[in-house]
């Protein structure tokens, strides 16, 4: 039996920026590779609003466990009940993850009064259940917590961790393990694949922001060589990239990675190049040729290139 718990952080603890990037990039995949491109796709759908706004005025258990059912029957695990309590404690709520079908949720006794707040602690902790009853998980609690966070955004249900984070003059609040811009990205990655937005549910303004600047990092993604819509600065370091690589004084060496861009040049024969899908970041490899269309074997994504 393992439990696990997500944390609340305030303050001058929240952290910003892309710390956790390369373990988001490779939960993406790790969704992918699990789940197959079928099944992320049925998950074109987030939890609405209406599916957890919990008021003042509903029984606070009875309320929890509605909340909890939603996030259930969002991920599509019928036979697992899901007991919500509250305790105090350090972390934002805790999950003793079992054979199930009954999963205990421990929330921290001051969403007692912050309900808006239980939809997204549960959103967590419900996939911690979803991601151990698919015996997924990444070595180590830190890139552990940090797959749990992505896959309930990539999912769906993490636009509620996104929301929670808010700041008001001395009062700042986040839940989860990703900092607000990384759930960003993830939330952004999300809306390109589905075409669902969802900047509209979100009740705090330093949410929107978080959302603005992970779409901007998301679709710069789309925008690195050798993908035909790559800028000109990134088309001219490609461009010497390659022509390092096709010197015959090359032959033997070690592949030539651009580490801004993550694409490598490879053989000696007929030279490829492999870069990562834009979509589920699995790495590609194509024919160094001139202008051609790819497909990520993974998610399936049709991509422009200029090898």
């Amino acid at each position: 039996m393992a439990a696990t718990g997500s944390p609340g952080s305030s303050g001058g603890d929240i952290e910003h920026g892309y710390p956790h990037l390369d373990t988001v990039r490779a939960a993406v995949t790790a969704l992918y590779k699990r789940l197959s491109y079928d099944t992320v796709r049925t998950f074109d759908t987030s939890v609405l609003p209406a599916d957890v706004a919990f008021d003042d005025g509903e029984e606070l258990y009875a309320g929890a466990q509605r909340v909890a059912r939603a996030m259930v029957q969002h991920l599509r695990l019928p036979d697992a009940r899901v007991i919500v309590a509250f305790r105090d404690m350090t972390l934002a709520a805790n999950v003793e993850l079992t054979a199930g079908p009954e999963y205990f949720v421990e929330l921290n006794t001051r969403f007692k009064t912050h309900r808006r707040d239980i939809g997204a602690a549960l959103a967590h902790e419900v996939m911690h259940v979803y991601l151990h009853r698919l015996d997924l998980s990444f070595p180590g609690t830190p890139a552990n917590e940090i797959l749990t966070d992505t896959a309930t955004a990539y999912l769906g249900a993490g636009w509620l961790l996104l929301d929670a984070y808010r700041e008001h003059g001395p009062f700042a609040q986040k839940l989860g393990y990703l900092t607000p811009e990384e759930f960003g990205y993830v939330l952004a990655k999300r809306a390109l694949l589905f075409g669902e937005d969802p900047a509209p549910w979100f009740t705090s303004p330093q949410a929107y922001d978080a959302y603005k600047a992970g779409m901007a990092l998301a679709r710069r993604d789309a925008q690195q060589p050798p993908l035909a819509a790559a800028g000109w600065a990134g088309r001219r370091r490609y461009a010497g990239a390659r022509r390092a690589a096709q010197d015959p004084r090359r032959a033997g060496r070690p592949d030539s990675r651009a580490p801004a861009g993550g694409y490598a040049f490879e053989g000696n024969g007929p030279l490829r190049v492999s870069f990562p899908c834009p979509t589920c970041h699995q790495r590609i490899r194509v024919p160094v040729r001139g202008r051609l269309r790819a497909r990520c074997g993974l998610c399936r994504t049709e991509l422009e290139c200029d090898t």
